[in-house]
């Protein structure tokens, strides 16, 4: 008797499915190949840290991740959906709408206010001001920053400034939010405070993160660690 296949639904397939994945650079008259053949699944809702050495090709994967890179081969579904199928501006909306981004230097915009750059996201899409300031108010108060709205970059600690670069990757309520080297600009102690709120983050509001990390202590807090080295996981 045949069996009929499951059918694949949100519930049984991983949110990331990579599959076969390279990237190689052309240098002059040189190919460089920084991924080489990458298989991976990531479930909704799991905490993932990526650690390797340097040149490992963890960043190269995490941009490819959020497509703000391509592959030179293989594919990446997010659930279920072929990244690299979509035009420029499907996938445009798709990282706007679903994918938060949070780097070691934080990219705050110094003219304006922790309040509006968290903002920033949502204004993009043209949401209504009220409802976004509201949301992002609400955000920074999580992040431990509700006396801090009003102060521009240059007025808050490396700690305080990544912690308005995980608000304003936090507003859009993405699916999955993508973080490299988040505390690696940061001394001991902030770090280990803002690694403890992505976990907190992570565990609350059931978000996936997927961190880049070179820090064994803070990896460690991961539900899981995946280690690459020359371009492949091992």
């Amino acid at each position: 008797m045949t069996t009929t296949p499951t059918p694949m639904t949100e519930e049984n397939y991983p949110m990331i499915r990579i599959t076969n994945l390279h990237k190689s650079f052309t240098m002059g008259s040189q190919e460089l190949t920084v991924l080489k053949g990458i298989d991976l699944e990531i479930p909704r809702g799991q905490m993932v840290a990526i650690v390797g050495a340097s040149g490992a090709g963890k960043s190269t994967m995490l941009h490819i991740m959020g497509m703000l890179d391509r592959p030179t081969t293989g594919t990446v579904y997010f659930d279920n959906q072929d990244l690299f199928k979509m035009s420029e501006a499907q996938q445009a909306e798709f990282r706007n709408r679903r994918i938060g981004f949070v780097f070691q230097f934080h990219h705050l915009l110094p003219e304006f206010t922790a309040l509006e750059n968290a903002c920033m996201p949502a204004l993009i899409q043209r949401r209504p001001i009220e409802e976004i300031e509201q949301e992002a108010t609400t955000l920074l108060q999580e992040v431990g920053l509700g006396q801090r709205l009003h102060h521009k970059p240059g007025e808050l600690s490396g700690g305080e400034q990544q912690r308005v670069a995980v608000a304003r990757a936090l507003l859009q309520k993405p699916d999955l939010v993508l973080a490299d080297e988040p505390t690696g600009n940061l001394d001991t102690h902030t770090g280990e405070s803002l690694f403890g709120l992505l976990r907190d983050l992570n565990r609350t509001r059931k978000t996936t993160f997927v961190i880049v990390t070179h820090n064994d202590k803070l990896s460690a807090q991961s539900d899981r660690i995946i280690h690459m080295q020359d371009g492949m996981i091992v």
